[in-house]
């Protein structure tokens, strides 16, 4: 096991670092190191390590969604205003319609498994996106504007959201009645996971100020709690959205103590250093080489045409605001890339054994590939061009 970790870990440093140096995403890097060091190729990886990938995943996940609830302002959200909750969630609703309208006859999908495969592809990439738009802040790029905040915030949230819907599509996929209950526990489960994601962050940040601990002890208390509202999730029948109340502990946390923030978003910046390699080498190494051929071409399409959609959801979040067209082009743009999510929950309906599991795998390395790429370039070549400096 320890060898197989270090394969991981060195192969994928590694092959991120040769892809950065030719200007390509690192994540790329790591997912072709994955599918080659992966049990369809070399098979380098010790059973062991593949079957605990998915809970390593997981916590992957939740480091993202930490570090994203801890740099988020809510001021800058609230400037920006109308546009800004609706990039929350509206061009991954019009993806997923998409999806839900167009993989059926290009994937031989049934409906309901369309809307799964719809919400893992329909979330964009922190990964790729946060630090491409806070170089844009530094930078001052569009800053005027409240460009890069308005993505960076929506970016986060829509994520979480695509998440809630994609629990809600598999759990009806594993059996569960469709009824209207289950599309209504959507929201009670966002604002009851904000909740308790808000006060706790109130109660830790007043245990902070009375008992003196480390910024190191506070990182790690940070996360355990983490692991402990998902544990409560899956062990209670109320609605309940855990992944919401992560990110809200860090959102809690950012408006109180923004100095305390900073510090800790700063010691999850270097777990993700980590987590990264380990997230996107093992979703390289799940793919069966086989599937990613025979779904090859009519997954490339499927996924150009739903990122069409995804572009019109946000035209449509920016309709009647004060962005010029190139700016809302960058918009667009600036909202394709996919990568974290993916890499998180692709495997998931495979895990639970559903029929879509492969295809869904499958073609959430496909988006990846194809995406990650394409919108790192669009970000970078064209911000200069179509955004004001500040």
């Amino acid at each position: 096991m320890l060898i197989s970790f270090a394969v991981i870990m060195l192969s994928g440093l590694f092959s991120g670092w040769l892809f950065k140096k030719i200007h390509l995403p690192s994540l790329f890097g790591m997912i072709i190191s994955g599918i080659i060091i992966g049990p369809y190729v070399f098979d380098l990886i010790d059973v062991s390590v593949l079957n605990i990938s998915a809970d390593i995943r997981k916590i992957a996940l939740i480091i993202i969604l930490l570090r994203a609830g801890l740099k988020l302002n809510i001021a800058d959200l609230k400037k920006v205003g109308r546009p800004a909750i609706l990039m929350c969630f509206l061009p991954a609703c019009f993806e997923i319609l998409g999806m839900f309208i167009l993989a059926p006859p290009l994937l031989n999908l049934s409906r309901l498994d369309a809307l799964i495969l719809g919400a893992v592809v329909g979330a964009v990439s922190p990964a790729v996106i946060v630090p491409r738009m806070i170089k844009l802040i530094d930078d001052g790029y569009g800053t005027k504007q409240g460009i890069p905040q308005m993505i960076l915030a929506g970016a986060s949230v829509d994520d979480v959201f695509v998440i809630v819907m994609f629990t809600t599509f598999t759990s009806l996929a594993q059996g569960e009645k469709i009824s209207v209950t289950s599309f209504v526990n959507i929201p009670i489960s966002i604002f009851i996971g904000a909740i308790v994601g808000l006060l706790l962050a109130v109660i830790l940040i007043f245990y902070f100020e009375n008992v003196q601990v480390n910024n190191t002890i506070k990182t790690i208390i940070l996360l355990s709690l983490s692991f402990i509202l998902t544990y409560i999730e899956n062990s209670i029948s109320l609605p309940f959205a855990a992944l919401i109340a992560v990110m809200c502990l860090g959102i809690g946390i950012k408006d109180k103590k923004t100095e305390l923030a900073e510090i800790l978003a700063q010691k999850y910046d270097e777990m993700w250093a980590a987590a990264e390699i380990f997230l996107f080498v093992s979703v390289g190494a799940a793919v069966a080489v086989d599937s990613l051929v025979n779904a090859g071409l009519n997954s490339v399409i499927l996924i150009f045409f739903v990122l069409l959609f995804r572009m019109a959801g946000v035209f449509v979040c920016l309709f009647k605001t004060e962005l010029n067209i190139k700016e809302k082009l960058f918009c667009m743009i600036a909202y394709t890339p996919k990568a974290t999510v993916q890499a998180a929950i692709g495997s998931l309906p495979l895990a639970m054994g559903l029929s879509c599991g492969n295809i869904v795998l499958t073609v959430s390395v496909i988006a990846i590939l194809v995406t990650a790429p394409l919108g790192a370039f669009g970000i970078d070549l064209t911000y200069k061009k179509l955004l004001s400096k500040k």
